[in-house]
């Protein structure tokens, strides 16, 4: 078995950039917030896309609006003042829908629907669903729904593919996350693709946010017992992130954690929705993006530090996975 690392040492795949000046013309994101407003997608996805710190560069500003603009009732107990109205959607290139509204307004869905017919993106999470929906974007797809909504949803949306097993599900035009634990998923999800690994990498490291979660990942439905469940992987995923240039087997990952390995692949399945290799795997094709992203490393070198022995299995990994070269990959990004 590996030795467990020091607390201090961080993960090699998350290599620093220096600062660059932002651009001119950041991408805007706007949060359509609503009465008894939940805050923690609003929160999360504020902290992805607002300031993180002048040495990440910002390609994203940040705003909320509201088809009532003022003080604005929360979950939280305390309210928030909104400024802006649903004008600001106007200029928006990405709306987060993180009201709570099984009814949307005709005025909602207006301006909604205008963000996309100008090719913006709307992202909706939890009950913020129903607002696509309405507009008929997800007739036929597949759509992540928290499962507390997935009869009521298609009941009134049949045409929808409702998925409940899910965090998220992403069409590039239309994203869904059925839960508020999903938000910072999704929103790293969307900086990745849009400014790859590494950009989403130092935002979530920024952030000190666990491992991202792909969206093939499972939801959480209630257990039949009571009290909390704990998050009994979380040590294990970091000691996994801080060795990644190591050899690792799942009876390594299974002894780590005093388990059978048996009893560790359940517990991947349950809690992440793949097998313990597999997850690993994901981890470490990360951490070569960011390598061919931030480095002019050799896909030798790359492969030894990751973790996946030579530049042959790398570049088959990497391809199998992603449909490109790594070569490819490090043009389009560098």
């Amino acid at each position: 078995m590996l030795p467990a690392p020091s607390p201090a040492k961080l993960p090699a795949e998350l290599p620093v950039c220096p600062p660059a000046p932002p651009p001119a013309n950041p991408h805007r994101v706007v949060a359509l917030v609503g009465a008894n407003q939940e805050l923690y997608p609003v929160t999360s996805a504020s902290a992805v896309f607002g300031y993180q710190g002048h040495e990440i560069p910002q390609r994203y500003s940040f705003h909320l609006c509201a088809e009532r603009p003022g003080p604005l009732t929360t979950t939280l107990g305390a309210p928030i003042h909104v400024e802006h109205g649903l004008d600001a959607l106007d200029t928006a290139d990405t709306v987060v829908i993180a009201s709570w509204t099984v009814a949307p307004t005709p005025a909602v869905l207006d301006a909604v629907a205008g963000v996309h017919a100008r090719g913006g993106r709307i992202v909706a999470v939890c009950a913020g669903i129903y607002i696509p929906a309405a507009l008929g974007l997800l007739d036929g797809r597949r759509a992540s729904v928290h499962w507390e909504l997935t009869a009521d949803l298609a009941a009134r949306h049949p045409r929808i593919v409702p998925d409940d097993t899910v965090i998220y599900v992403d069409h590039g035009d239309v994203a869904t996350a059925g839960a508020s634990a999903a938000t910072l998923d999704l929103c790293l999800h969307q900086v990745l693709r849009e400014h790859g690994a590494s950009h989403a990498m130092r935002i979530g490291r920024q952030l000190a946010a666990g491992p991202h979660r792909e969206g093939c990942q499972r939801q959480f439905p209630p257990l039949p017992t009571t009290g909390p469940m704990p998050d009994s992987l979380a040590g294990l995923l970091e000691w996994l992130l801080a060795n990644l240039a190591n050899p690792i087997t799942v009876e390594d990952m299974a002894a780590f954690s005093g388990v059978s390995p048996r009893t560790l692949t359940r517990q991947f399945a349950d809690q992440l929705g793949v097998p313990p290799a597999r997850w690993l795997l994901e981890r470490r094709l990360a951490a070569t993006r960011a390598l061919l992203e931030d480095t002019d490393l050799s896909v030798e070198t790359i492969a030894t530090r990751v973790g996946l022995s030579s530049a042959v299995n790398l570049r088959r990994r990497f391809h199998n996975a992603l449909n490109i070269t790594p070569a490819a990959y490090r043009r389009s990004f560098r």
